[in-house]
């Protein structure tokens, strides 16, 4: 954790030099070369990310004994999911609505079709639903498709379990499965030693071409998308120091270098093997950790949810288009849709934000307003995603405690009752 705040400052302090004394051409080059560093540590994340998440969920399935746990903790994470985004939208709208930050802009509408660089088809219900199902698990891993991958693992899990069920003995697949864990998380520990240098490289790459003065410009829209952070973060800690206690305190130490590591690399995949990690060390088992936080990694972003229904305000308000209180209910219900096809997807929240703008006839052209910026508030609503997914997990492992053992004791008892 020392070591990634060290890296975070100076990279700003690296960024602003550069900046300063380099023309914009010299920018640009100069930072092309420190992303490298970034692209390098990104692409070795994306390589154990498939394999990992395969891994765990197969053998944390094989370790849930029942069929009904696993659908238990399904509908237990599904349930945190809904509420989690609905509660994420509400406030990114709260804030929006509260303190407009988009009036007095004053922005005219393009009478042209603008060209925002982003690929924003493919983002309907018909085509997210039929993307879950892979047509080839060697396609959904090159791709690293979690959400793909994760199908694929239920099926392969639950027949695993099967057969192992059936034969009353410990299958090879298991050990061999079992084994490709260890070596996974093995890997990743090598991998994750230089997290403190690709953190340097993103912040210094971001400053060198955008600069500290690009902050003041923005610092409104900046400063009211972090409060609205800050918010959710309360309510989601709310929620979970209700059922964990002072367990939440721990919660948020243990995670403290898995969420600057995601805030930083503005990559939620870069921080998923140490959340895993801090999982682990606070206790949630691996059956259900391996399980729920790649179901939250397509299901669960509650900064991503937020950002998106900010977003969308701050251009209405922007182009001076009123929306009433229904559109305003409407586009949450369309967001909460949306917003489930991010996973794998380049620049997803701005894509989203992009595809649902037509929607509602607001201009596609007010995403060029946010792009900017874009990486700073992705930092933010990056970090939120992680933060939210632990909690969320570690809640569910509760909850499961909780009834495992009350059906534990209620079956001794009829036991007792019997004899």
């Amino acid at each position: 954790m020392q070591q990634i705040i060290i890296a975070i400052l100076l990279g700003i302090i690296t960024g602003w030099g550069l900046n300063h004394y380099l023309d914009a051409s010299q920018t640009k080059e100069v930072a092309s070369y420190i992303n490298i560093i970034t692209d390098v540590f990104l692409r070795l994340i994306k390589m154990i990310i498939a394999p990992l998440v395969f891994a765990t969920i197969v053998s944390g399935l094989i370790s849930i004994s029942g069929s009904s746990s696993v659908g238990r903790i399904t509908i237990k994470a599904m349930v945190w999911f809904i509420i989690a985004g609905l509660v994420s939208l509400g406030i990114g709208m709260l804030i929006a609505n509260v303190f407009q930050p988009g009036v007095g802009l004053n922005v005219v509408v393009p009478q042209e079709e603008v060209n925002t660089g982003l690929n924003t088809s493919g983002f309907s219900l018909k085509n997210f639903i039929s993307h879950i199902f892979p047509s080839s698990f060697a396609s959904a891993m090159a791709n690293n498709e979690i959400l793909q991958i994760l199908i694929f693992s239920i099926f392969f899990g639950a027949a695993l379990s099967y057969i192992c069920h059936n034969n009353k003995k410990k299958s090879l697949f298991v050990t061999l499965i079992e084994d490709l864990a260890h070596i996974m998380f093995r890997i990743t520990d090598y991998v994750m030693s230089f997290a403190p240098i690709a953190v340097f490289a993103a912040i210094a790459s971001a400053i060198t071409v955008q600069g500290l003065s690009l902050l003041y410009d923005y610092g409104k829209l900046i400063g009211l998308f972090y409060i609205g952070l800050f918010l959710l973060w309360a309510v989601l800690s709310g929620v979970g120091f209700f059922f964990l206690g002072k367990g939440m305190f721990s919660l948020m130490k243990l995670i403290r270098e898995p969420v600057a590591l995601a805030f930083a690399t503005a990559s939620s995949e870069s921080a998923y093997p140490k959340t895993m990690n801090a999982l682990d060390r606070f206790g949630v088992p691996k059956k259900i950790s391996s399980f729920v936080l790649p179901l939250g990694y397509s299901f669960n972003l509650d900064g991503s949810m937020m950002y998106q229904s900010f977003a969308i305000l701050f251009i209405a308000q922007a182009y001076n288009i009123d929306l009433s209180v229904t559109e305003q209910i409407l586009i949450m219900l369309t967001l909460m849709i949306t917003s489930k096809g991010m996973a794998g997807v380049a620049r997803a929240s701005v894509v989203v934000v992009a595809a649902t703008l037509p929607m509602f006839s607001l201009p596609e052209a007010g995403i060029l307003l946010i792009l900017a910026i874009d990486q700073f508030l992705d930092m933010g609503r990056t970090a939120t995603n992680v933060v939210g997914n632990s909690i969320s997990t570690a809640v569910i492992a509760k909850l499961e405690e909780k009834q495992s053992g009350a059906e534990q004791k209620e079956q001794s008892s009829k036991i007792a009752q019997e004899v």
